[in-house]
């Protein structure tokens, strides 16, 4: 039974190797970094959703671990229940998207995110702390949004290099973060770095809010 399954398993990888899953009507991207001044905005956003992105998996997760005693058990029954919940919610967001708009969503999600990381800051509660967790990783699932405002502003053959440079963006917050907020949180509580990411989602929540200008200003007509 064995060898029947690893021989299908073997051809189906030779198989695979066979086929070509390039599509020749896709434009060719740029293999080059590309820094455009059309995008600075979706830089922005992105460098900070990135220290976001650390405030929410180091800290939110270290607050329920060492603040209020989360077990190993707890946690993992947290990442289920949000593994849960995403997997009904993600088509819904992609809707949202298409009726509300990308500055609407994302204004949704920062304002959420504002009341989040006030609440983990503040709270006394273990059973809030969690709820505000789950909330939290429901909510980052919007930024999918800022993906697509890029895609209606961007060049064709830019996307695939700037993404790269999205991604090099968020290194930068990934490094900077953790090592800034531990030493902040050892030296004048842990409440600080929440109030902190609170501050950046402000930034945020006030910059989508320019997202409809510019997509009117820099769109790129559909082939």
């Amino acid at each position: 039974m064995f060898l029947i399954v690893g021989a299908l398993c073997a051809l189906t990888g030779v198989w695979g190797l066979l086929l070509d899953p390039t599509n020749k009507d896709l434009p060719v991207q740029s293999k080059k970094m590309v820094f455009k001044r059309k995008y600075w905005l979706f830089y922005l956003l992105t460098l900070l959703l990135g220290a976001r992105r650390q405030i929410f998996t180091v800290f939110a997760l270290f607050l329920l671990v060492d603040h209020f005693a989360f077990s190993v058990h707890t946690v993992a029954i947290l990442f289920m229940i949000n593994y849960g919940i995403n997997w009904f919610l993600n088509p819904l967001i992609g809707r949202a998207i298409n009726r509300i708009g990308e500055r609407k969503l994302l204004s949704i999600e920062y304002s959420t995110a504002l009341v989040i990381f006030t609440g983990y800051a503040t709270t006394g509660s273990a059973w809030v702390a969690g709820i505000l967790y789950i909330l939290d990783y429901i909510v980052f699932n919007f930024s999918i949004a800022l993906r697509t405002f890029f895609q209606k502003i961007a060049e064709p053959q830019d996307i695939a290099p700037t993404m790269a440079v999205a991604q090099t963006i968020n290194h930068i917050a990934a490094v900077f973060v953790p090592v800034l907020g531990g030493w902040i949180w050892v030296e004048f509580g842990y409440q600080i770095p929440f109030f902190m990411g609170a501050a950046l989602t402000c930034c945020s929540l006030a910059l989508v809010q320019l997202i409809d200008r510019e997509i009117q200003l820099n769109a790129v007509p559909k082939a």
